[in-house]
């Protein structure tokens, strides 16, 4: 067969057949089993079927077996495949953390890896700047790489840039802790925080920490989610569990707001704040229990809805999406 040293026939049995060819470039050199000697397959690459089924590779005129060339194809798709779940790893691990400092031993019990695997992975993520070590010997925490991260994320909401001075009249008017959170990675984030300290009790949250499915705030999400969202917050609770949270969900939807109690005798307080395109974010109020009136016309969820409605005016949401 007459080869061009760019363009190759491709040939079937005995007869001639198309003129066509593989145009694919090899990171990796070809090896050919039967002389040991290894190319670079720079130039076009075709297949020659022989009549017995036989396939090989020719390259600038060397046959390379095709066997190999198969293997080495499906060796770069399990990387590829390998390095995806490698990224959803590091992702799952960076969730874990909030203001927290975990060991590796905490996280392998959380993701389901041994430690040495748990382990390796946290140092890996020491040094690209993603964790950094804790406060405790053998712990680690979230690095300046997610700070970085999570401030440029932050800026982007614009609900985060009109939002303090509400917060600020809000804890002004109920003597009360006001809290923005934001929906990131299945959860309630908190971002913005306004301490009240005008009383005796101060209850407070740090910003950055990531809610779970026991928060008024979780509840207000999910209540104008979609389906998948709430399908995904009962991953992994049990009976009861979720059919607390479905009964907690549904309320918040009915109501217009969320009221959750917590240990110790506090409580949190949550309602919808919407822009054009639905709910981008709560505002919550926390506090005492015993110091507090949550009865639904009182003061204090009165000015919570309303401090709500205007950041949603303000976003541009629709009047009927607001939560009065």
């Amino acid at each position: 067969m007459e080869v061009d040293r760019t363009v190759e026939h491709l040939e079937y049995g005995r007869g001639r057949g198309d003129r066509s060819f593989v145009d694919e470039r090899h990171r990796n050199p070809l090896f050919d089993i039967r002389n040991g000697r290894s190319y670079y397959a720079h130039d076009r690459i075709a297949v020659n079927r022989h009549g017995s089924g036989r396939r090989r590779i020719r390259v600038d005129d060397r046959h390379v077996n095709y066997d190999f060339v198969m293997a080495m194809s499906e060796r770069k798709e399990a990387s590829t495949t390998s390095d995806i779940q490698a990224v959803a790893r590091v992702a799952e691990i960076c969730g874990l953390f909030g203001s927290n400092e975990l060991t590796a031993a905490d996280v392998a019990e959380l993701t389901g890896l041994n430690r040495t695997t748990a382990y390796r992975y946290c140092s890996s993520m020491v040094a690209a700047g993603i964790l950094e070590r804790g406060s405790r010997r053998g712990t680690f925490a979230l690095g300046g790489l997610m700070l970085q991260v999570g401030i440029r994320a932050l800026n982007r909401r614009r609900v985060v840039d009109i939002a303090p001075g509400h917060l600020r009249r809000l804890r002004e008017d109920v003597r009360l802790t006001a809290v923005l959170s934001l929906w990131a990675a299945g959860r309630p984030v908190v971002a913005l925080v306004e301490e009240d300290a005008s009383r005796s009790i101060m209850i407070t949250v740090r910003a950055g920490t990531r809610l779970d499915e026991n928060a008024a705030q979780t509840h207000i999400y999910l209540a104008h989610a979609d389906g998948d969202a709430t399908a995904a917050a009962l991953q992994g609770l049990d009976a009861e569990a979720a059919a607390k949270l479905i009964a907690d969900v549904d309320l918040a939807r009915r109501q217009g707001y969320a009221l959750a109690s917590y240990d110790g005798g506090m409580f949190g307080a949550a309602a919808p704040v919407f822009d054009e395109n639905g709910i981008c974010a709560t505002v919550a109020i926390l506090g005492a229990q015993q110091q507090t009136d949550l009865s639904e016309s009182s003061a204090a969820l009165r000015a919570l809805r309303a401090t709500a409605d205007q950041l949603s005016e303000e976003l541009g949401a629709p009047v009927g999406a607001r939560s009065a």
